[in-house]
């Protein structure tokens, strides 16, 4: 309701947001949202067809917001992988960022090396069906932005870890070079992975 009202100006009046909410012409995440409260979070793609409009949450040096994206762009989401376990069977359960688990099935449970999904790696998910469509690991190269912290909405490519022993990888210092050359650096658990080699969405300009 505040983003309909407050930030994208499409209604005047709190009852005309809930109007336009409770009439199915927003989509969270490729799922019609007729809750006026729901939350929304980082990386969540909000599209209103009637209007052909579509929005990605990122994160900025002034907190989340609204990044305008297109119609192809719209069509997925990226979701990191918080945490990870076996399930019955042997399959892999990776629990993500927005709080979906995703079920990876193994052909044979017996071979670990089909499990190459770690934590803080980074699926793009296609909406709303959920099927994983490809996997960035946090690794030098990739390109990545930070989601918290003094550098919040900063983006470019990891060129550098800080490895310390019996340090969690969670608090290892990640290096990141931005488009002009910059470099500054923040901790692994503050980077968000944005694609392979090359960005998978378009990210804001950073002034």
């Amino acid at each position: 309701m505040l983003i309909i009202r407050n930030i994208l100006g499409l209604a005047e009046t709190r009852k005309e947001a809930n109007t336009i909410i409770s009439q199915e012409q927003i989509t969270v995440d490729g799922k019609i949202q007729k809750e006026k409260g729901f939350p929304i979070g980082l990386m969540d793609v909000i599209s209103i067809p009637t209007i052909e409009k579509a929005y990605r949450v990122l994160p900025s040096e002034k907190g989340l917001i609204l990044h305008s994206i297109d119609a192809e762009e719209a069509k997925f989401k990226l979701c990191r992988i918080e945490s990870k376990s076996i399930v019955k069977g042997g399959h892999v359960q990776l629990n993500l960022h927005d709080g979906r688990n995703v079920l990876v099935q193994r052909n044979d449970p017996k071979t670990p090396e089909e499990d190459n999904y770690r934590t803080l790696d980074v699926l793009r998910i296609s909406i709303p069906d959920q099927e994983i469509v490809e996997h960035a690991n946090v690794a030098e190269g990739v390109p990545a932005i930070v989601f918290g912290g003094k550098n919040i909405g900063r983006h470019g490519n990891i060129v550098a870890f800080e490895k310390k022993p019996g340090q969690r990888r969670r608090n290892l210092l990640a290096t990141i070079e931005d488009k002009d050359g910059n470099r500054f650096q923040t901790t692994i658990d503050l980077v968000f992975a944005v694609g392979d080699k090359k960005p998978w969405i378009s990210l804001p300009e950073v002034h």
